[in-house]
């Protein structure tokens, strides 16, 4: 059994501002946060909404039940003008698919 604790810290790193992180994401209003992945990336959007970024910097807006992935050590951002809860995966390898491609069938047996 899992269990949820609150236990959090603020994340200030690489220009990061309003982001306290937790086992799940939490964005203030007029937050900001950029760093690289660590590891193969999900961000999955649960709450509220905002914009994602990859070393580009171009903003894609972002709101419930929307995800974004990164790869290992590419920077990114998120960010939110009225807050968002987001839950983070991270680890890998990771296989990314398309919307409406269809999963892939395990062996039976």
């Amino acid at each position: 059994m899992l269990r949820y604790t609150r236990d959090e810290h603020e994340v200030a790193g690489h220009g990061s501002r309003g982001l306290h992180a937790t086992r799940i994401a939490e964005l203030a209003e007029r937050a900001t946060a950029t760093c690289p992945a660590a590891a193969h990336q999900v961000l999955l959007i649960v709450a509220g909404s905002g914009w994602v970024a990859g070393a580009d910097g171009e903003r894609v807006p972002v709101t419930a039940g929307d995800a974004a992935y990164w790869e290992p050590g590419e920077v990114h951002a998120t960010g939110s003008d009225e807050g968002l809860t987001a839950i983070a995966l991270e680890g890998g390898p990771a296989t990314v698919y398309e919307p409406g491609q269809p999963w892939p069938r395990r062996p039976s047996g």
